[in-house]
């Protein structure tokens, strides 16, 4: 199997070295991880007749392309995974050096022990089980740039005689009172909205195919469809 690290920086004293590793090696447990990418949405019913929505994602299988030692030259633990067929044309050379000639379109680390991974071993959707806690972290849906209507949920302006042109118009950003004539900082106003990565923890998953490496994960996931999905145990 293998686990996660919990960050001993954020221990006082900060230890290093050899010190760091055993209070790494304390804080350890055991934790699954995989990518995937995100499909349609559908629902699942369990042998109550209760219904649950879900979200189905094609995970893995996913390759094992580094190790990386607390006691070594990089100082942390972690693991490197490779997802996705790509062209090799498409992939830059130091990338097809560093994965042996195989061109792969995502490279992902995750903080943790190896165990008994190595470079070249493919951890499948099987590694997990129905009734799973999970994270889930991907990229939000872009929606470019948006009024504050659409971004913030502004009401707008009054919709009365006399109004003319500030219906979704912000309004007054700064002036007298609080701000002391100047824009306070964290102002809602228009900009780019979306494309944010995204965490949502405590989610269950429903359903693993293992032969086809389908998932049914409970809720919404964010991103479009398509997008790469990061899943981790809890």
């Amino acid at each position: 199997m293998y686990g996660v690290i919990r960050t001993p920086d954020q221990w006082p004293g900060r230890p290093k070295g050899v010190e760091r590793a055993i209070v790494s090696a304390i804080y350890f447990y055991l934790m699954k991880f995989i990518l995937a990418r995100k499909g349609r949405m559908t629902q699942i019913f369990d042998e109550s007749g209760r219904v649950y929505a879900g979200t189905i994602v094609q995970a893995g299988p996913v390759v094992v392309t580094q190790v990386k030692e607390a006691t070594g030259k990089d100082g942390y633990a972690a693991v490197q995974v490779a997802f996705g067929e790509q062209k090799e044309s498409r992939v830059a050379k130091p990338q097809l050096g560093h994965t042996k000639g195989k061109a792969y379109r995502f490279l992902k680390e995750f903080k943790t022990e190896a165990g008994d991974l190595t470079v070249g071993s493919e951890i499948k959707a099987d590694t997990f089980a129905e009734g799973d806690t999970v994270v889930i972290a991907s990229t939000s849906k872009g929606h470019g740039f948006a009024g504050v209507v659409k971004r913030h949920g502004f009401h707008g302006g009054r919709r009365s005689h006399g109004q003319k042109h500030s219906e979704r118009e912000a309004g007054s950003i700064g002036g007298g009172g609080r701000a002391g004539g100047r824009v306070a900082k964290g102002m809602r106003m228009a900009g780019r909205m979306g494309g944010d990565r995204v965490t949502i923890k405590n989610l269950k998953v429903l359903k693993v195919n293992g032969q086809t490496g389908e998932m049914i994960i409970s809720g919404a996931i964010p991103g479009a469809p398509g997008a790469l999905v990061e899943i981790t145990s809890m």
